[in-house]
């Protein structure tokens, strides 16, 4: 075991390491910020220690509560300059569909027009969910094609569709999916599988997709929401 810890550790420390490097090429007040945050908590609860007469209990506490602290803002700020850096990239919307969490099965790019508007695929509790990203007009032929493929054999279940965009009606990219998990949860696991089953029968349009490169750093995942992206 102890060997083991030891060599998963240098990995863990590399990858934050990375994600701190990523997200202070964009966010270039990170390190002051998360030194603010880590200190101003230590001396709060410092400073209620000496006055209720328990400095080392509260110091204590305080340590732990300012690293505590300190991870959830840097977890929050590198999630933003990750979305900021994938936003307009061809795969984006593909690249938060793969770190949604359990519960989901995504299938990427089962529909492309030559201009690399793509819809994507993915299968959960509230249902068939189409994620669309390119231009709006041009999706509109896209996502009806698709509900059309589909129908022939999953007629019975719910089917969303969700345009990536900024523009009205459409779901900004780091609300995509805080949006999904947000979806009415109307499927059993037996319903899921059933559904997934007669979705790969028809056959997929699986291309190479470009997926962004850059933003996030090998095997970085998100930051989980509330629901830790479980169902």
């Amino acid at each position: 075991m102890a060997r083991q810890d030891t060599s998963e550790n240098p990995g863990r420390f590399k990858q934050i390491g990375l994600t701190y490097k990523m997200t202070r090429r964009v966010d270039r007040k990170i390190g002051w910020i998360l030194a603010g945050v880590g200190l101003g908590t230590l001396g709060v609860l410092i400073g209620i220690g000496f006055l209720i007469g328990h400095p080392v209990y509260l110091g204590i506490l305080g340590v732990l509560l300012a690293f505590l602290a300190t991870a959830i803002v840097f977890g929050r700020r590198a999630e933003r300059a990750a979305f900021g850096q994938m936003e307009g990239q061809p795969g984006a919307a593909a690249a938060v569909l793969d770190n949604i969490g359990r519960g989901w099965n995504v299938t990427p790019a089962v529909a492309m027009n030559r201009n690399q508007d793509v819809v994507h695929r993915a299968v959960g509790k509230p249902g068939i969910v189409l994620v669309a990203e390119g231009n709006p007009n041009r999706l509109r032929g896209l996502l009806a094609a698709e509900k059309r493929k589909m129908s022939r054999v999953v007629a019975e279940v719910p089917v969303h569709d969700l345009v990536v965009g900024d523009d009205e009606g459409q779901v900004p990219l780091k609300k995509l999916r805080t949006t999904m998990l947000k979806l009415p949860r109307v499927m059993q696991g037996s319903q899921i599988t059933a559904t997934n089953d007669r979705l790969r029968a028809l056959g997929d349009l699986m291309s190479n997709m470009p997926m962004p490169k850059g933003p996030m750093p090998k095997g970085m995942r998100l930051p989980k929401g509330p629901n830790g992206g479980r169902r």
